[in-house]
């Protein structure tokens, strides 16, 4: 497991990133899941940081694997529970409105709970099958 807060700015989202590929490189895991998680995670963060920031707080990034079939899971906690994920709700050619749909299609598995007192964990997850070498499961 791996867990770490991180300030609600850009550089903390970027921050996350940069920590979750070095700590998925000692993992071992296969290239496939780790570049999924890199850019599952830059979403979350990025929307940790743009929508669910509360000023003089931050969010947390968590990374498990483990389980049965195994996975990795990954969690971003933020500090703003009234304001739940929407998905793409802008235009086509707007500027934003698609990181969850990006998530969506990474991930094997994702979804919001809950995070009392006042916030919430947008949850990912990536299988990690054996022996497959770019980490796609079908």
């Amino acid at each position: 497991m791996f867990s770490q807060l991180l300030s609600g700015t850009r550089r903390g989202a970027r921050l996350a990133r940069l920590l979750t590929t070095a700590e998925l490189r000692t993992w071992d895991l296969p290239p496939g899941v780790t570049e999924r998680a890199e850019q599952i995670v830059a979403e979350l963060a990025a929307n940790a940081v743009l929508h669910g920031r509360v000023p003089g707080r931050g969010f947390r990034l968590r990374l498990l694997l483990g389980g049965s079939p195994r996975a990795l899971h990954i969690e971003v906690t933020d500090a703003r529970g009234d304001r739940p994920p929407v998905l793409a709700g802008n235009a086509p050619d707007g500027e934003g409105g698609r990181g969850l749909l990006l998530v969506a299609g990474l991930a094997d598995r994702w979804g919001v709970v809950p995070f009392p007192p006042a916030g919430k964990t947008v949850w990912a997850a990536i299988s990690v099958v054996p022996g497959d070498p770019v980490g796609v499961s079908g």
